[in-house]
This record gives structure tokens, sequence and C-alpha cells, in this order.
């Protein structure tokens, strides 16, 4: 009976496991509102150290449009995250995280925000 239980749990324990998929999320963070502009990045359960260490973003063109892209393999139905500039001052004060829902396969999405503005995109690109 002992072994027969122990089996039980195993296979709920292992049945359960959902598949992992691909996910790449292109971000772009309009910057162009916002005064001294300097490390302007994303914070969330990306690194190693959750909302502690910045994905930094690159503006190429100069336009005050910074984007990254995250590229991670998971089963998350969703992420929440916060922009921030020069690395400590996070948008959004005193309101809730920005959220990204994701479907159960693997996706490729385009998230275009302004900074310290609540509504953000979401859009599939595959």
């Amino acid at each position: 009976m002992k072994y027969i239980t122990l089996l039980i749990i195993g296979l709920l324990l292992f049945g359960c496991v959902q598949d992992t998929h691909l996910k790449t999320v292109h971000f772009k963070v309009d910057m162009t509102a916002i005064d001294e502009v300097y490390k302007v990045g994303i914070r969330g359960p990306f690194t190693k150290n959750p909302w502690q260490d910045t994905i930094y973003f690159t503006d190429t063109d100069n336009d005050g449009i910074y984007e990254g892209t995250i590229t991670k393999q998971t089963a998350q139905s969703s992420v929440s995250f916060k922009f921030v500039n020069r690395d400590s001052i996070f948008e959004l004060e005193h309101q809730n995280n920005r959220q990204i829902n994701f479907k159960y396969q693997p996706e490729t999405i385009q998230y275009e925000a302004v900074f310290d503005k609540p509504l953000g995109k979401q859009s599939q690109m595959n």
C-alpha cells in the first residue's frame, strides 16, 4: 500500500508539469517626455536577481524610443514588470506593474509603451 501511495504522489507531481515555450518580447518605451534620460531599462522577473537587476535598452537612432528584446523559455502565463530610468527611478509609482499575458505556445510579442503612462500596447509578431 505504501508503494502505491508513493506512485500516485509521484504521478501527480510529475503529471502536472507544463511544457515550456520560447517567449520573445521586443520592448519599445517612449522616453521623449522625460527629462534627464539615462540608463533606461526594465525590471521584473527576468534576471537572476528579480527586481534588483536592470536589463538596459538602447536608443540607436536617438529618437527617444528605447528598445530591447528579452527571450526566455517559460511555462508562465504572464509576466509583470516596470520600466526604469537612471537605473533607479521606477515608472508608475504607487500603481500596478505592467503585465504581458502569454498564450500556451511559442510566441514573439512587441510591447510598446510611454514611460510613466499606464496603458501599453501588446501585439503578436508571429
